[in-house]
C-alpha cells in the first residue's frame, strides 16, 4: 500500500513501479474511476479533486504481457500549497520549499503491502509472485521528535486469514548502531527511535519480514531503504583561517592572484551545501576599494583594475565570506577567513644617480683604494634583483685602472684602482659611469637619464724610489781579476723628473764575499777581492750582489738593483787524485789487477780533463816496481808490476797528474798503498792485514809470547786465591767460645714475608737469657721449639794457646758431648706458627702429609745418636 501525497492545485502524482524487463506492455487499472494511470505509472485526477476532502484509498493493478498480475492499494491525501503569507509576512519560494518538504514528512504514513494471489488463481492458474519496488522512505535529519516517530505501515494480504508477526533487519535495526528503527510485531508499524544525522550516515537499506506464529516465512523479504534528508545545520569551513597569496605589481585586469575554499559538511547536491564565495572588505583602498573580485563558486581570487604598485602599497588584506543555501544570506550559513595578498616587485624603476658629477683623488702607485663613492636612489625591493646596482665605466680609462664594485648594504659605487698610476704619465682621469640594476627592467619601462654620471679623479704626486732601468744587470768578467778593477756603472733614474729634482745616492746592501764596492755618487762597481769562481758563493758561475739607490726627498725613497756577474773559468786549480789510500795483494792476481783512482778538478772544460797520469823518475824504485795505465779521461789503474814481490807493508807511491788547460797544471799526489797477503777472492787475511800495517814476523812472535805470559800470571793468580779461600775455611774450627753457633739460633713469633720481610729489630735475633718471657706468655698457640730446662751437659775447656796436635782430639771430645746433650738444637719438638708471611719462595708445609699405617722399619733410628733416641723409643721400640 502506497499513501500518496497529492498537491491542491495539481492533478499528477507518481508511483514507481519495475518488473525487472523494463515495463514492456504493462498496463496499469485503477479500481476508481476518478483516477487513471498512465504507462509510465503517473496517476491523474480528471476532476479538480473537490472530492478530496478526505484521504481516497482505491486499488491499483499492473498486468504484464503474460497473465502476470500485481496488485497494491493507493491511498491519497489532498494537501494545501505553501501560503505566500506567513503570519502577515510575505514568504520566499525558498521559505515556500521548505514548508513544502515539511507538510510532506507531516503526511500520513504510507502503507507498504506485501504482494498478494492472483485474481486467476481460482481457476487453477498460480501466478508468480513479483515484489513492488518500493520508493525509499525520506526522513529528516536532526526531527524534533515526538519519538518514536512512525514512519510506515507494512502489511501482508494474508493478515485476514493468519497471524503475522513484522521484523525488521539490518544497520540501524539488529545491526549497529542498533535500535535506530523498530517495528510493532503485530500491527506492523515501523518506527524511527531519535533523531537522524546525515552526516554520520545519510541512508539506511532495511529488510522487512512476515512470519507466521510458527516462525515460517509468509511473504518474501521487502527491501526498505531510508534516506535521510538533509538540514542546514552545517556551517561552512575554510581550511586556513590565513590564505597567503601574491601577485606581480602592474599586472592586467583578470590576473590570477590565489584560490581560497570552503567546505560545507552538508549535502552538496543540495543548496545546504552549496557555497558561495564573495569579499567583505579590503584594506587598503589604495588605489580603488575594489582591486580584486573573487568568483563566487570556485574561489578564486583575480584582479579587476590596473594600479598596482608595489612601492605605495605592498600588501593587501582581504576578508573573503563564504556561504551556503547558494550564497543566500537570510538563510544560508556563513564564515569568513583572511586573504593576504602581496604586491611582488618587479623592475619598473631604474636606479638613479644622486648627481651627474662625482669626483676624487688617488696617490700614484697605490692600488686596492677607494678614490670615490657614488650614490645611487631605487625605488624597488631593497637587497632584491630589482635593486641592485651593477657600476660600468664606459669611457675615460683605456687601460682599466679603475673599477667600480658595489656596496652590498648601501648599493653604492665605490671608484676603486686596481692598476697603478702615474703622475708623469696621467695628472687626472675623466670617466663616464653608467649603473644598471643587476635584473633587466620591466617591459615598457625606459632607462634614465640619471643613470650616467662623469667622475673626476685626479692623481696627486708622491716620491718615488728610484729604480735600475736594468734590473737585475748582468756581466761577464773572468775569475781572478785583481782587487781594484772597475767592472761597470750601475746607476738608477728617479721617476719624478716635472716637479721634484732629487740627488741619488748609492750603497751596498747585499755582498755576500765582499768582493765588491759602489761608488755613492755615480754608481761605479770596483773590486776589492779578486773573484774566485770556485767560490762557495758562486752558484752556477754567477755572483749575485744587491745595491741600493736613495734619493733626498721627503720622506726619503730607495729602490734596490740586483748586479749578476757571470765568471769565466781561467785554468787556476791543479787536479788532486782521489783516493788518498788503498790497499793491493802482495803478489799479482789474475783477477785483480790493481787499484783503480781517479783525478778531479775544480775547473770546468777545457781546464779539467783528460787528465794526464804517470810516475816519477825518482825514485827509480817507484817505477821499477809500480805500473799506471790510463783507463779513461778521469780514472787510471795503479798496480805492481807483473812477477814483483813485495813484503807486507804500506808503501807512499808518488803520481803525477795534469790536467788539459792552456798552459797545464799539474800536481805530485802521494797514494799511500798496503801491500798484504791475499786470498783466492783477492781480499786480504786477517794476519796479512796486521802484517800489511808495519810489523814484521819477529815482533808478530815478540806480541804473542807477550799473551802467553800474561795468561799465565792471570792463572797462577786465580790459584792463588782459591787456595787462600780454602785455608780461611779450615781455620774457621778454631773459634772463641763467643762465636760458638749455639749462640746464633733464632727465635721467632711468627714466620716473616720471605725476602720482602726485611725490616726487623735484629736484637730479638738472640737467644734470651732467662725463661720468664715464655712462662708469662698468655695462654694459647706458642712456640715449643725452646731449650728444655734441664740441666746442660759440659762440653770441654778449650786450651787458651792449642797444641796443633790437640786439635782433632779437641773436635772429637765436642762432637760426643754434643750427641749426648739433649739441650743442644734441634729440639725433638713440634714447631706452631702463628703466622707464615707473604712473598716467601719457600713452599707450604701443608703438602707434608704423614701417616701411621704401612709397615715401616723406623729401628735405624737407634744407629743415629743420642739425639734420635727418644725417636727411636717411639717408633722403634716395638709394641711399647
Amino acid at each position: 500500500m502506497f499513501q500518496l501525497p497529492l498537491r491542491r492545485g495539481k492533478r499528477r502524482c507518481d508511483v514507481k513501479f519495475d518488473d525487472c524487463v523494463g515495463n514492456e506492455a504493462v498496463v496499469f487499472q485503477s479500481s476508481d474511476p476518478i483516477f487513471s494511470v498512465r504507462t509510465d505509472g503517473s496517476i491523474v485526477a480528471q476532476g479538480e479533486g473537490a472530492g478530496l476532502d478526505e484521504p481516497v484509498q482505491f486499488k491499483l493493478t499492473a498486468s504484464g504481457p503474460s497473465t502476470h498480475v500485481w496488485e497494491t492499494v493507493v491511498q491519497l491525501a489532498l494537501i494545501d500549497p505553501p501560503s505566500l503569507l506567513q503570519n502577515g509576512n510575505e514568504v520566499t519560494e525558498e521559505e515556500g520549499k521548505v514548508a513544502e518538504r515539511k507538510e510532506a514528512s507531516q503526511a500520513p504514513p504510507p502503507v507498504i503491502m506485501f504482494s498478494g494471489s492472483s485474481p486467476n488463481s481460482s481457476r487453477g492458474l498460480r501466478r508468480q509472485k513479483r515484489d513492488w519496488v518500493i520508493p525509499p522512505i525520506n526522513v529528516a535529519e536532526n526531527s524534533r521528535g515526538p519519538f518514536p516517530q512512525m514512519l510506515v505501515s507494512i502489511r501482508s494480504d494474508q493478515d485476514k486469514d493468519i497471524s503475522i508477526r513484522y521484523s525488521i533487519t539490518g544497520v540501524g535495526a539488529d545491526q549497529p548502531p542498533n535500535e535506530v528503527f523498530n517495528i510493532d510485531p503485530v500491527i506492523g508499524k515501523m518506527f524511527v527511535t531519535k533523531p537522524l544525522d546525515r552526516e554520520h550516515r545519510s541512508s539506511y537499506h532495511l529488510r522487512a519480514h512476515a512470519v507466521d506464529m510458527n516462525g515460517n516465512q509468509v511473504e518474501n523479504p521487502i527491501d526498505l531503504y531510508i534516506f535521510v534528508i538533509d538540514m542546514n545545520d552545517n556551517r561552512p569551513e575554510f581550511k586556513n583561517q590565513v590564505y597567503n597569496g601574491s601577485v606581480d605589481e602592474g599586472s592586467k585586469p583578470g590576473t590570477y592572484v590565489m584560490h581560497v575554499s570552503a567546505f560545507d559538511g552538508d549535502d552538496n547536491t543540495t543548496a545546504n551545501g552549496m557555497v558561495r564565495y564573495r569579499i567583505l572588505s579590503q584594506t587598503p583602498h589604495s588605489p580603488i576599494p575594489n582591486m580584486f573580485t573573487i568568483n563566487s563558486e570556485t574561489g578564486d581570487i583575480v584582479t579587476v583594475a590596473p594600479g598596482l604598485d608595489r612601492e605605495k602599497v605592498s600588501q593587501y588584506t582581504i576578508i573573503v565570506q563564504a556561504t551556503d543555501m547558494e550564497g543566500n544570506l537570510n538563510f544560508g550559513l556563513s564564515n569568513t577567513a583572511t586573504a593576504i595578498i602581496t604586491v611582488s616587485d618587479i623592475n619598473d624603476n631604474p636606479p638613479m644617480l644622486t648627481s651627474r658629477t662625482f669626483s676624487g683623488e688617488v696617490p700614484e702607485n697605490r692600488v686596492d683604494l677607494v678614490v670615490a663613492n657614488l650614490t645611487v636612489i631605487d625605488a624597488d625591493q631593497p637587497h632584491s634583483p630589482n635593486w641592485n646596482a651593477i657600476y660600468r665605466i664606459i669611457s675615460g680609462d683605456p687601460s682599466g685602472h679603475f673599477t667600480i664594485r658595489t656596496d652590498p648594504v648601501t648599493n653604492d659605487g665605490m671608484v676603486t684602482v686596481v692598476k697603478p698610476v702615474d703622475f708623469e704619465m696621467n695628472r687626472a682621469f675623466m670617466l663616464t659611469v653608467v649603473v644598471s640594476n643587476q635584473a633587466h627592467l620591466a617591459s615598457g619601462i625606459q632607462s634614465s637619464l640619471q643613470s650616467t654620471a662623469g667622475v673626476t679623479i685626479s692623481v696627486q704626486d708622491v716620491n718615488e724610489p728610484p729604480y735600475f732601468p736594468t734590473n737585475p744587470k748582468h756581466i761577464r768578467f773572468e775569475e781572478g781579476v785583481p782587487a781594484g778593477t772597475s767592472l761597470t756603472t750601475f746607476s738608477a733614474s728617479d721617476p719624478d723628473r716635472l716637479q721634484m729634482q732629487q740627488t741619488i745616492r748609492y750603497s751596498k746592501l747585499n755582498d755576500p764575499a765582499d768582493w765588491l764596492s759602489i761608488n755613492r755618487t755615480n754608481g761605479q762597481i770596483v773590486t776589492t777581492a779578486m773573484l774566485d769562481r770556485e767560490s762557495v758563493y758562486v752558484k752556477n758561475n754567477i755572483y749575485e750582489a744587491t745595491f741600493l739607490a736613495t734619493d733626498n726627498g721627503s720622506p726619503p725613497a730607495s729602490g734596490t738593483g740586483t748586479l749578476q756577474i757571470y765568471l769565466i773559468d781561467i785554468n787556476d786549480n791543479p787536479p788532486a787524485l782521489i783516493p788518498r789510500e788503498s790497499q793491493i795483494c802482495e803478489r799479482v792476481n789474475k783477477n785483480v789487477h790493481g787499484v783503480n783512482i781517479t783525478a778531479a778538478d775544480a775547473d770546468t772544460d777545457p781546464n779539467a780533463g783528460p787528465f794526464v797520469f804517470e810516475l816519477p823518475n825518482f825514485p827509480s824504485s817507484i817505477r821499477r816496481n809500480w805500473t799506471i795505465s790510463r783507463i779513461s779521461g778521469n780514472y787510471a789503474r795503479l798496480g805492481l808490476r807483473y812477477q814483483i814481490y813485495l813484503e807486507p807493508g804500506v808503501y807512499e807511491v808518488p803520481v803525477i797528474v795534469s790536467d788539459s788547460g792552456n798552459p797545464p797544471l799539474s800536481n805530485r799526489s802521494v797514494i799511500k798503498v798496503k801491500v798484504c797477503p791475499c786470498d783466492e777472492h783477492g781480499d786480504c787475511t786477517t794476519l796479512g792485514a796486521v802484517a800489511a800495517a808495519g810489523l814484521g814476523t819477529g815482533a808478530i812472535i815478540s806480541i804473542l809470547i807477550c799473551i802467553i805470559i800474561l795468561l799465565c800470571m792471570v792463572l797462577l793468580f786465580v790459584v792463588w786465591i782459591k787456595r787462600r779461600e780454602k785455608e780461611r775455611h779450615t781455620k774457621q774450627l778454631l773459634i772463641d767460645p763467643e762465636d760458638d753457633v749455639r749462640d746464633n739460633i733464632l727465635k721467632y713469633d711468627e714466620e716473616g714475608g720471605g725476602e720482602e720481610d726485611q725490616d726487623y729489630d735484629l736484637s730479638q735475633l738472640q737467644q734470651p737469657d732467662s725463661l720468664e718471657h715464655i712462662i708469662s706468655k698468655p695462654p694459647g698457640v706458642r712456640r715449643v721449639d725452646e731449650r728444655p730446662i734441664i740441666p746442660e751437659s759440659q762440653y770441654p775447656i778449650r786450651p787458651v794457646v792449642p797444641h796443633p796436635g790437640d786439635i782433632g782430639d779437641f773436635i772429637h771430645e765436642g762432637l760426643r758431648a754434643a750427641d749426648n746433650d739433649p739441650t743442644a738444637p734441634p729440639y725433638d719438638s713440634l714447631l706452631v706458627f702463628d703466622y707464615e708471611g707473604s712473598g716467601s719462595t719457600a713452599g707450604s708445609v701443608s703438602s707434608l702429609n704423614s701417616s701411621s699405617t704401612g709397615d715401616q722399619d723406623y729401628d735405624y733410628l737407634n744407629d743415629w745418636g743420642p739425639r734420635f733416641k727418644k725417636l727411636a723409643d717411639m717408633y722403634g721400640g716395638g709394641d711399647d
